[in-house]
């Protein structure tokens, strides 16, 4: 890859989450020195985005780079992976537009980061192209926003506080602040979900051949919870409607079969409400658009209209600067299992217990751009304390070991010990 023209290339830099990957690179790159191009298919609108974003970020970048690429063009996508070491790939929803990217990254020999929400395609993904991946020392990972990054954070923190013992489970309690202006995401979010959930048989047919024999056993189950108050948080919790549970899943999968563990460790991921009537409110919610997304009819529905469907969550420009200034979210993880690895015993209960807590700003727009540009950071100058040296991963799996826990608190996405208590 010594001969490739860029370090970073932004693949879709005139999506909405794509004009903040730019301005994210382009203070990314000035620190690092990372040379960089952005991609798309409209060079009028390209131009465009790279004025705004010298007007937002303070920097001439109205001479950057561009490449003209359509994911409807295979020729076009490969003369962009060609030029880059990187592509990050902001084009969604992925189940359409996402596998050519991919496959044109691995046939250059071009590492590949995502933003995907979506199972279906990151599990199709690996299914597809570990193998070919893996041969070419090519790296696809999927998930490297708010989706997944933080929750893999979170699950890497406690590893580290669990080292000479063993932990066992990890719970993730997510709490998403709005500012004064309130909140917004854009349409192309929702539309990703909508078809996740229509096509989500696809998921267990995928899984069945991924993996095909099933994980040793955890003694040291959580419970299943679907509304609940917790005391760790003084919130009252539903279900996390995120694919955080999947990806870490994989990403255990992964330290299974790798050797850096030996034993699985439970993850779950519920979201704070800010009372039990909203709590309720949401279920009801999250019941009748899983309803209405699965059928093709109502389908058409939500799409069209996802303003009204959403009370305005969802919407055409997504939200206002103002918006996503006021914006921030806070995690909190507690981890449970064993000080020590001779306190684990048959029918002994984990006798410690770690609470720590991860802040970020704005997840859509800010957080998002922030753990993918420091992903491909990762790959671009920690490739030789990296476990793996290729195949299609996700975060925890591929970063384990790297500093990313270390540069993402310099970006302002910042995890500290709350408590850690052990039983005498």
């Amino acid at each position: 890859m010594a001969t490739k023209k860029y370090d970073i290339v932004v693949y879709g830099a005139t999506g909405f989450t794509g004009q903040y990957t730019v301005d994210e690179v382009a203070r990314v790159a000035e620190e690092e020195n990372l040379s960089w191009a952005v991609a798309g298919r409209n060079m009028a609108k390209i131009q465009k985005v790279l004025s705004e974003s010298s007007s937002r970020t303070g920097k001439n970048l109205e001479e950057t780079p561009i490449i003209i690429a359509d994911s409807s063009s295979l020729v076009s996508l490969e003369t962009m992976a060609k030029q880059a070491r990187v592509v990050l790939n902001c084009v969604g929803p992925y189940r359409f537009y996402g596998e050519s990217v991919v496959r044109a990254c691995i046939e250059q020999g071009t590492h590949h980061l995502d933003i995907s929400g979506e199972p279906q395609f990151l599990e199709k993904m690996q299914l597809l192209y570990n193998g070919k991946a893996k041969d070419k020392n090519t790296f696809v990972i999927g998930a490297t926003g708010f989706d997944s990054v933080p929750a893999e954070s979170g699950v890497m923190y406690m590893e580290e506080q669990f080292k000479g013992g063993r932990l066992t489970n990890v719970e993730n309690f997510v709490k998403f602040h709005r500012g004064p202006k309130g909140s917004a995401v854009n349409t192309g979010t929702f539309e990703s979900a909508v078809h996740a959930i229509a096509n989500w048989n696809e998921v267990k047919d995928i899984r069945s051949l991924l993996y095909p024999e099933s994980m040793p056993r955890n003694e040291y189950k959580l419970p299943k919870r679907v509304l609940f108050y917790s005391g760790h948080v003084n919130k009252w919790c539903v279900p996390f409607v995120g694919i955080d549970e999947a990806i870490v899943y994989r990403t255990t999968r992964d330290s299974l079969a790798t050797g850096r563990r030996d034993k699985p460790a439970q993850f779950a991921a519920y979201m704070c409400m800010p009372n039990f009537i909203a709590a309720i409110g949401f279920l009801t919610f999250a019941t009748i658009f899983g309803i209405l997304a699965y059928f093709s009819p109502t389908r058409w529905l939500l799409l069209k209209f996802p303003n009204i469907f959403t009370f305005g969550t969802f919407r055409k420009g997504g939200p206002t600067k103002e918006q996503i200034d006021g914006c921030s979210f806070a995690m909190t993880f507690v981890g449970h299992g064993f000080d020590s690895t001779e306190n684990v015993k048959p029918g002994v209960k984990p006798n410690r217990c770690v609470v720590a807590k991860l802040t970020g700003p704005e997840p859509g727009y800010v957080t998002t751009p922030i753990c993918m540009v420091q992903c491909g950071v990762v790959i671009l100058k920690e490739a030789e304390s990296m476990q793996h040296k290729g195949g299609v991963l996700t975060a925890g799996a591929a970063f384990s070991g790297t500093k990313l826990l270390e540069r993402l608190d310099k970006h302002n996405i910042k995890i500290t010990t709350i408590s850690d208590t052990i039983d005498k």
